[in-house]
């Protein structure tokens, strides 16, 4: 095995330039604490950006994932693969959705609800009608469709032309009736808004929101991606707030730590793609499916309590700690606002042992789902020293 300065010395020779990294490899670890190339172990605060749910190391996810390996490691969607309608099934029934298409990242499953917005949209009313409305400060993804629907102009340097019929809206209701006019065939929005500040909508305007998009056959979008699967207590966040979207979309904690992202088409969107509307070599990869078949069969209603749980232990302690203003977010989607240089606190953090996220201003904290009371401990009392 290499050591730190030997892997660091071959990234920085051939890998793309597009990371700034934090001067630490790792070499293993269990559920919510890792161990690095330095030999230290390391509370996980971040889990991936939300992705390692279930930690590292988790025995049954792993379980799950090797004897699908076992098994066949890769179909092409000429044929059926039994990883991936069970996980369609499953997460159909445990959110009424009609149909899902797997893709295999976040970013895609958002490409996959545009696409088949328009569509929806050019078939029930003709051309002309493919706006699509994001919210000011969301995040969408990398790709150019995706990158345009995000809301926040620091992403967009260098990549114009963008795609266009699409416009942005403040988080009101008098700002979405300005924008979303008759030429609009879908409203996106992320109930909680991770990577500008991990900032939860007003319940109030969503709820607005989605009458506004029903009067008019506009249809609502939530992305999930982030927000999803358990993260903030219920299986999907939109479910705190009581309202039906057409389209659903989630990716990084639903594989568990394996790439796969899914689009969930609700009541009237359920036949909008037909054969060869949209595809994907590797959507549905039966060995990233086997791993998420497993996580979403747990995400349980006594699970999510458990969450819950958790949420407002640290929530509770964080709101007395010196130097937080403000504590954001849904359960364990959690935002810090804190008044100094996040990075610079994420970078002490790490010194002393926690890996913590940043979100513009904020520290940004999403453990894995399944930390446990003492990780928990270990890592506040940093965040509480840091801050001091």
């Amino acid at each position: 095995m290499m050591d730190f300065s030997q892997i660091q010395a071959l990234d920085k020779q051939y890998h793309a330039e597009t990371y700034s990294y934090f001067p630490i490899a790792f070499t293993g670890g269990k559920n919510a604490t890792l161990i690095g190339t330095d030999g230290k172990e390391y509370i996980d605060f971040g889990a991936g950006i939300a992705t390692n749910i279930f930690g590292v190391n988790d025995e049954s996810w792993k379980a799950a994932v090797v004897e699908q390996l076992n098994r066949v490691q890769h179909v092409c969607n000429y044929y059926y693969a039994e990883p991936q309608s069970r996980l369609a099934e499953l997460l159909c029934t445990k959110t009424g959705a009609k149909r899902a298409f797997f893709a295999n990242s976040g970013a895609e499953a958002n490409e996959c609800a545009f696409k088949a917005a328009r569509k929806y949209s050019a078939e029930k009313y003709g051309e002309g009608r493919a706006k699509i409305v994001t919210l000011k400060n969301s995040f969408h993804g990398r790709t150019l469709f995706t990158l345009t629907a995000t809301g926040q102009d620091a992403f967009h340097r260098w990549f114009g032309p963008f795609v266009p019929e699409v416009d942005y809206a403040e988080a009101n209701m008098d700002d979405i009736r300005r924008v979303a006019d008759n030429r609009t065939c879908a409203v996106v929005i992320e109930c909680v808004q991770g990577e500008s500040g991990v900032t939860a909508l007003p319940k109030a305007f969503v709820t607005a929101l989605e009458a506004f998009c029903k009067e008019r056959d506009i249809l609502l979008i939530c992305d999930e991606v982030q927000c999803g699967n358990g993260r903030t207590g219920k299986l999907y966040a939109y479910q705190h707030y009581g309202i039906q979207p057409d389209i659903v979309t989630t990716a990084k904690g639903l594989g568990g730590g394996l790439p796969i992202g899914a689009c969930l088409f609700f009541g009237k969107t359920e036949h909008t793609l037909q054969v060869g509307d949209h595809g994907s070599t590797f959507g549905g990869n039966p060995v990233c499916c086997a791993g998420a078949v497993n996580v979403v069969s747990r995400l349980t209603e006594e699970f999510l309590l458990e969450v819950q749980g958790k949420s407002d232990y640290m929530r509770a302690k964080l709101k007395g700690f010196d130097g937080v203003k403000q504590v954001t977010g849904l359960g364990l989607m959690i935002g810090l606002e804190i008044g100094k240089n996040a990075k610079e606190v994420a970078a002490e953090c790490l010194k002393r042992g926690l890996l913590v996220l940043t979100a513009h201003d904020r520290v940004r904290l999403v453990p894995p789902l399944t930390i446990t009371k003492t990780e928990m401990d270990e890592g506040l009392s940093v965040i509480k020293e840091v801050l001091k």
